[in-house]
């Protein structure tokens, strides 16, 4: 019996009402668990090994430090957003600017491209907030000079009609 049940679940095309289905195994590699990092390295072994799970040059490879915060032997990536990285590039995953099983920093998840960026900015922060404050101060400027100086005022507009006692502004009567 339990030679059938395997034959049937395992097979790759199964037959259900007259209906073929096909059966797809899922296979038991890169998991989760596969990707956890694992204990801190202690000797150039662990180390080599650690840098080869990771798909990095053992010379490239640093781990964080075991300072207590759970990172093991994941390795000290730096930190690139996703908007310093080049859009032309031909990524395996475009949306993200990554690479198939390319490591990722620790805080990846924080400098997407919709995220923070980590990008130096062209000027300083006084220019910035110069051009902020000067575009901002035309607006109200602009704004002042034509609210209080009443300018729309010398506009020709049509009288408002509203219903006075005496005064008929239409009628529902046919014309003669």
């Amino acid at each position: 019996m339990a030679a059938l049940v395997k034959k049937a679940l395992f097979h790759p095309v199964l037959r259900n009402n007259g209906v073929a289905r096909l059966q797809f195994v899922r296979l038991a590699g890169y998991w989760n668990k596969d990707w956890k990092p694992g204990p801190y390295p202690k000797t150039d072994a662990e180390r080599i090994a650690a840098a080869k799970k990771y798909g990095l040059l053992p010379q490239d490879y640093e781990p964080y430090p075991d300072d207590g915060f759970g990172y093991g032997d994941y390795p000290k990536l730096p930190l690139v957003s996703a908007d310093m990285k080049d859009p032309l590039y031909n990524w395996d995953y475009p949306e993200m600017k990554r690479n198939f099983g390319e490591p990722l920093h620790t805080q990846y998840d924080a400098y997407t491209e919709e995220r923070m960026s980590n990008a130096r900015t062209q000027h300083s922060p006084m220019y910035m907030l110069g051009c902020f404050l000067g575009v901002m101060g035309a607006f109200l400027a602009v704004h002042i000079l034509i609210e209080y100086n009443h300018w729309y005022l010398e506009h020709p507009w049509t009288p408002p009609q509203r219903p006075k006692e005496g005064k008929i502004h239409y009628t529902y009567e046919p014309l003669d």
